[in-house]
């Protein structure tokens, strides 16, 4: 796949750029690796100072760099900028927490009595260099969500970002020089995806993580793994939103529709299995219908669109492939499932609002991730078959539940299978909060105090009497 921004909107290559050669990654490893031994020496209130100029420096930025994102990858611009505001949001907050969130901790009197000591304390020190490869989806939020903790922590970071939003790629480089970072603490390597390996096998590479597809987080944790180096993944996900009797329909109706589409459908958390209590059924099923035949398709830099194209040509295939599919064993559609008849949209990779109902195991969309803006509606006849369709995936990273009964709410907090359970509300990324999945959404923690101690190396530190 060539390094290049091609507007998803019009199918345009913008701009194209050369891979860097052998010599030039190993001159940037050499870098980091060099940083590192000195950066993790700095105490927090230098890597605060430096990463609150960094969140200064992104909303000055705010407005050039949400462009850029939207003429990369498609998102509507007003979603683009509000995750340029996220990023410095978390930045912040990592600035002002970093320091508790890695305090020593002392074990109990007790315990370090029985071992013999007179003094004991747990650490957390920096791995080194970690090399983050990163997905198109939510080119700037992705990074900062891992590069705001790990730099924090005293560790220095590798970028490989997708090979389709190489100029968000290069903006973050030079964000965090002009913050003031010493030279090789965040660097980009323009890449393709099969140099990755010799990157993660190089010794003075510490860690990696990865967000993105679940057969680039297998090949990435196979190699980390026969390297004996610690990964982090966030893979793909197939979230379901649970909806009983007693919720408030239209409520959760209208959230349904945003978590559905947001980011024009293409994020991993986004709900995309809407699994319904057969009494509250018809009532939600013509309520989030409408919703998402009501929303504007279009120009992702116009201020009122709401779903953009999606953010490649192979992406959109994809996606007709899925829906065909289920059309094909018997799923009825609601709306959409047909690429959009308007000449204006003809030229960009734009696919509409969908929404499938009687969608059964038989259809591939029920076992695949769905990456665009199409929903599946299952009818249940009570909690334990909600739990059971929610369950019934191979995917674990979050889940949304409505309902005002507290019994249903114990029920599902107890059964679900998942990294998140969100209750009369939408799934939502926070840095306060831990973030990730399980089964085959991928493993470790980013965010909080989880994810600032993903790439630190938890000391015992024992001192005898």
């Amino acid at each position: 796949m060539p390094i290049a921004t091609v507007n998803p909107a019009d199918g345009r290559t913008l701009k194209t750029f050369d891979p860097l050669d052998e010599k030039d990654i190993e001159r940037r490893i050499a870098t980091a690796s060099s940083a590192f031994a000195d950066y993790r020496s700095t105490g927090y209130a230098r890597r605060a100072e430096l990463l609150r100029r960094a969140a200064e420096l992104l909303e000055r930025d705010r407005d050039s760099i949400a462009r850029t994102m939207t003429t990369e990858m498609g998102k509507p611009l007003a979603q683009a900028r509000a995750e340029a505001a996220k990023c410095a949001k978390t930045m912040r907050w990592y600035a002002e927490n970093a320091e508790r969130l890695l305090a020593d901790e002392l074990p109990r009197p007790e315990d370090v009595e029985d071992s013999g000591a007179a003094r004991v304390r747990v650490v957390y020190r920096p791995l080194g260099v970690v090399l983050a490869v990163m997905p198109w989806n939510f080119p700037l939020w992705q990074v900062v969500r891992f590069a705001a903790p790990a730099l924090m922590a005293g560790n220095v970071a590798l970028l490989k970002h997708a090979s389709n939003v190489p100029q968000t790629a290069l903006y973050l480089e030079d964000l965090f020089r002009e913050a003031g970072y010493p030279p090789g603490c965040f660097q980009t390597l323009l890449i393709g995806s099969g140099a990755v390996e010799g990157i993660l096998r190089d010794s003075r590479v510490a860690a990696a993580t990865l967000t993105g597809s679940e057969g680039a987080g297998r090949s990435v944790a196979a190699i980390a793994g026969d390297e004996i180096k610690k990964t982090v993944l966030e893979l793909g996900g197939s979230d379901p939103f649970v909806v009983m009797p007693s919720a408030d329909l239209e409520q959760a109706a209208r959230t349904a529709v945003t978590a559905r589409v947001q980011n024009n459908g293409q994020s991993c958390i986004a709900a995309k299995r809407f699994i319904v209590h057969e009494e509250a059924y018809e009532a939600f099923s013509v309520y989030f219908t409408a919703g998402m035949r009501a929303l504007t398709v279009g120009d992702p830099t116009a201020e009122d669109t709401d779903v953009g194209p999606l953010a490649s040509e192979q992406g959109r295939a994809d996606l007709e492939e899925l829906v065909e599919d289920a059309k094909a064993k018997g799923a009825v559609v609601l709306c959409g499932g047909e690429r959009p008849a308007e000449e204006a949209l003809a030229a960009g990779w734009y696919y509409p609002p969908t929404v499938l109902a009687e969608v059964t195991p038989e259809m591939r969309i029920h076992r695949e991730e769905t990456f665009g803006p199409v929903a599946c509606l299952y009818r249940v006849p009570d909690i334990s078959a909600a739990v059971s369709v929610a369950n019934d995936t191979s995917f674990g990273l979050s889940s949304n539940v409505w309902t005002r009964e507290e019994a249903e709410v114990a029920r599902f907090e107890r059964s679900l299978e998942a990294g998140g359970i969100y209750v009369n509300g939408m799934t939502a990324s926070h840095p306060a909060f831990p973030f990730g999945g399980i089964k085959r959404s991928g493993y470790g923690r980013e965010l909080a105090g989880h994810g600032i101690r993903e790439f630190c190396n938890a000391t015992t530190v024992w001192e005898g009497v």
